[in-house]
């Protein structure tokens, strides 16, 4: 009898410490919830696996330092992220991902960009032909603090943020091509978006599509990539979603160059009444066109987009981008229920890339052209206001940090006005734009 219980007592003393090795081994193997982050920027995504085995040769005082060292990131940033204004979601940047550099790239892409030629050939004969050879030749009339940088560098993205922060804009309308797709002077750009969602969620900063008119887009694979960018990203905490007037919460899209489609075409797309139509289904957003002649306000209205937006930083360089007619742009906004969204910028120059485009360079006075343009926006009372641009250095609309700097090249630079000027003129905008809103929803 006294066999048989000991036996019996030996049963269920293997049997408690199997369960708890079977818990043990499970628990190691279930991945994070969240993917790790480098603070220096090497490296943001480490494969799972090889982590999970890392972590298990750790030894216990390893774990506990790791955690700590962990813990003093996030409280760092945290007390950073305390310095800075708060985002204003209804402020959104044009930000474009196409730079690249030897280190991360393996060559200059978009740094060294072409001179254009004049159209005319008469006109072309009398200007420089030929690409830029960057790091002291670059493709823009000024250069930035951070060098011919590579949109790849998780350093580069973190100190974006930073800066997008110090501005208080709360979203980037990011420059996007289909994956495999990519534009005349760069390479593929999809493959940045993770990283870039990643960093941006860090500093509480939202991303927005900016649909470029890649080759081939109609109204089929506008469907098709609109798909895809919702099913990739659509349920990250940075991509931007907006709560329409109806109560649905729903992404928004820029489309670039929307007129070279045919409202047509793009109504197959957006109207409710068509079979193939986008709305309605799980991949239904909110639809921003490109406004540049007065005729295209009728034309996106039948097309059945959501709203529009400007683009172009120079004022009087198209109808929709002179500001004097932003008032006539949103009465007709409120009149057909469309979302109308300005775009402001700090100057623009392009001689860099197209030498013989004068006429449509715009002074920045030190900053004056850009306060001017955001106050018309504001006196226009947008449901948006969109910054041309963070960093389209090409078209010096650029408000992130330049440098001055002098070599072969002469640069242009914000002086006598510190590298920040333009950023901190948009965090004081970003203010104002928020007490008016809040005056304007009285």
């Amino acid at each position: 009898m006294a066999r048989f219980r000991r036996k019996s007592c030996i049963t269920l003393i293997a049997l408690v410490l199997l369960v708890l090795i079977i818990t043990v081994v499970l628990k190691a193997l279930t991945p994070e919830d969240s993917p790790f982050s480098d603070p220096v920027g090497v490296e943001l995504f480490l494969d799972r696996k090889t982590e999970t085995q890392r972590e298990h040769s750790k030894k216990p005082e390893q774990i506990k330092m790791n955690d700590s060292a962990q813990s003093e990131k996030d409280a760092e940033l945290e007390a950073a992220l305390r310095k800075f204004p708060p985002p204003n979601y209804y402020l959104h940047a044009f930000y474009y991902i196409w730079f690249g550099n030897p280190k991360f790239d393996g060559k200059y892409i978009h740094w060294d960009h072409a001179q254009l030629p004049h159209w005319d050939f008469k006109v072309a004969q009398g200007y420089p032909q030929g690409r830029h050879i960057p790091p002291d030749d670059i493709g823009s009339n000024f250069y930035p603090s951070l060098g011919a940088y590579s949109s790849r560098d998780p350093s580069v993205i973190e100190a974006h943020m930073q800066q997008l922060r110090t501005a208080a804009i709360g979203v980037i309308a990011v420059s996007w091509y289909p994956p495999n797709m990519k534009d005349d002077n760069g390479e593929t750009v999809d493959d940045i978006v993770p990283l870039l969602l990643e960093v941006a969620h860090k500093y509480h900063i939202k991303v927005a599509f900016h649909i470029e008119p890649f080759k081939g887009r109609d109204e089929v694979n506008m469907f098709t990539n609109v798909k895809y960018v919702i099913e990739k990203y659509g349920e990250h905490p940075a991509f931007f979603k907006y709560r329409t007037n109806t109560g649905k919460l729903l992404p928004l899209f820029y489309v670039y160059d929307s007129y070279l489609m045919n409202s047509e075409q793009w109504a197959k797309l957006l109207k409710h009444t068509e079979s193939n139509s986008i709305r309605d289904t799980p991949y239904d957003a909110i639809f921003i066109a490109l406004l540049v002649e007065e005729k295209h306000k009728r034309d996106i209205l039948t097309a059945g987009f959501d709203g529009l937006y400007t683009y172009f930083a120079t004022n009087g360089f198209s109808y929709g981008s002179t500001q004097r007619n932003w008032d006539s742009i949103k009465a007709f906004c409120e009149d057909n229920n469309l979302i109308f969204i300005p775009s402001v910028g700090p100057g623009y120059i392009d001689t860099s890339i197209r030498p013989w485009n004068f006429q449509n360079t715009r002074n920045r006075i030190n900053g004056k052209y850009y306060e001017t343009s955001l106050s018309a926006a504001l006196e226009a009372r947008p449901d948006f206001i969109s910054i041309t641009s963070f960093n389209e250095w090409h078209e010096g609309t650029q408000i992130e940090m330049a440098i001055p700097k002098t070599g072969q090249t002469v640069y242009l630079d914000y002086l006598p006005n510190k590298p920040s000027i333009y950023l901190e003129i948009t965090r004081k905008w970003a203010a104002i734009f928020g007490g008016e809103r809040r005056k304007w929803q009285e």
